[in-house]
């Protein structure tokens, strides 16, 4: 019996480190970015549809991290409670200190995974809260990263900048497109 638990332990050990890393690598293509574009770059907003710059969506993305890794001591996690400091939008240097924090605490990260927690969040009709794990919260954070850099993404390619990373902004379930 004693072996179940063991190797039943250590499924849900894999399954947490799964989602760590893969935010851990999800986050540090923001790194990559960060570290290769300068400040007049990142707070472009001339590009259309939606005039947003690159220090917006990233501001967005470690806010939503911030927000699930500082959870209150009811164990709720209050998605429209973001800092939503500017200097972080606008210049590369706070971006990558709030950046460096975040994958720092999520590195560190001590949680259930499968514990029940509660999400408060805004889905258009007014605050509601809902039940929640860490694991289905932290999942929900890096498809939603990826999410925005696709958006990140479009803002570089229609300012003519040229990434090397050719997953950036693409889910890894993507289909690849060989022509």
């Amino acid at each position: 019996m004693k072996e179940i638990i063991s190797n039943v332990y250590l499924v849900i050990l894999m399954f947490m480190n799964v989602i760590i890393e893969s935010s851990l690598k999800t986050l540090n293509k923001a790194a990559s970015l960060l570290n290769n574009i300068e400040d007049d770059v990142f707070c472009d907003t001339s590009i259309s549809p939606y005039y947003s710059s690159i220090g917006s969506h990233i501001r967005h993305i470690l806010d939503f991290y911030d927000c699930i890794l500082n959870s209150n001591l009811d164990n709720t996690v209050d998605l429209t409670d973001r800092k939503r400091d500017t200097d972080v939008e606008t210049k590369c240097s706070c971006a990558i200190e709030y950046l460096n924090a975040i994958i720092s605490k999520l590195t560190n990260l001590n949680v259930d995974m499968n514990k029940t927690i509660f999400v408060i969040d805004d889905l258009g009709l007014g605050k509601i809260k809902m039940p929640y794990t860490y694991s289905a919260l932290l999942a929900q954070a890096n498809s939603h990263t990826i999410h925005h850099y696709a958006i990140i993404y479009y803002i570089i390619d229609s300012l003519s900048i040229t990434i090397t990373d050719s997953s950036f902004g693409y889910n890894p379930t993507t289909p690849k497109n060989n022509g």
